[in-house]
Formats: structure tokens, C-alpha cells, sequence
């Protein structure tokens, strides 16, 4: 069964840390760039990070993450992470990782991050 599955979001402080992480199953995901978007109810998805396929050697960041994120991956693992410091609670939302290719796109089910005092 393929499937992308999302894990690490929760509740944080304003100038916290958490780590998302984002694994495949029934595919490969390092042929893949992976890319993390973000939703807050009644405004659009939008992109915060990508990472090209393979050695992960380009990367893109959203200027509102630029600074306070970290996007990597592990190909062993067959897993992807997102590292969020500084966290605002701007930040807050649910996150989801997408598997990108030119012949098939394959999105998680998203990991809610709430950032609060």
C-alpha cells in the first residue's frame, strides 16, 4: 500500500522547537523532492520547504521560515524531516509533506502544529 505518513507536530512554545517527520511506505521516497506545506483553516496550502530527490543538494525555504527551519533527508530511513526552531505562533497549522515527481504526486494525511504560550 503506498502511503506518506506525517508524525512529530504538537503543541510548542513561542521560541520552541519540534521536528516533523515525513516516511513513505510501498514507494521510495528518495527518488522523490519532498516538500512541506502548511494550512490554517479558511486560507490556502502554502509551501514552507523543499528538497530535491536523491542527495537532497537543493533546497528551498518559504521567506517567512527562512532562518528558523531545516529541511533534510535521511535515504536510509526512507524519511524526510522538517527541524522548526523559533517557533511563532504564526507557525501554527497542519502540516503535510508531499512527494513530488513528474508522473505521480503522493500527499500525507498532515501532523497539526500549535504554537502557544
Amino acid at each position: 500500500q503506498v502511503q506518506l505518513v506525517e508524525s512529530g507536530g504538537g503543541l510548542a512554545q513561542p521560541g520552541g522547537s519540534l521536528t516533523l517527520s515525513c516516511s513513505s511506505s510501498g514507494f521510495t521516497l528518495n527518488y522523490y523532492n519532498v516538500g512541506w506545506f502548511r494550512q490554517v483553516p479558511g486560507k490556502e496550502r502554502e509551501g514552507v520547504s523543499c528538497i530535491s530527490s536523491r542527495d537532497g543538494s537543493t533546497t528551498y525555504y518559504a521567506d517567512s521560515v527562512k532562518g528558523r527551519f531545516t529541511i533534510a533527508r535521511d535515504n536510509a530511513k526512507n524519511t524526510v524531516y522538517l527541524q522548526m526552531n523559533s517557533l511563532k505562533p504564526e507557525d501554527t497549522a497542519v502540516y503535510y509533506c508531499a512527494a513530488l515527481s513528474r508522473a505521480t504526486n503522493y500527499w500525507g494525511q498532515g501532523t497539526q502544529v500549535t504554537v502557544s504560550s
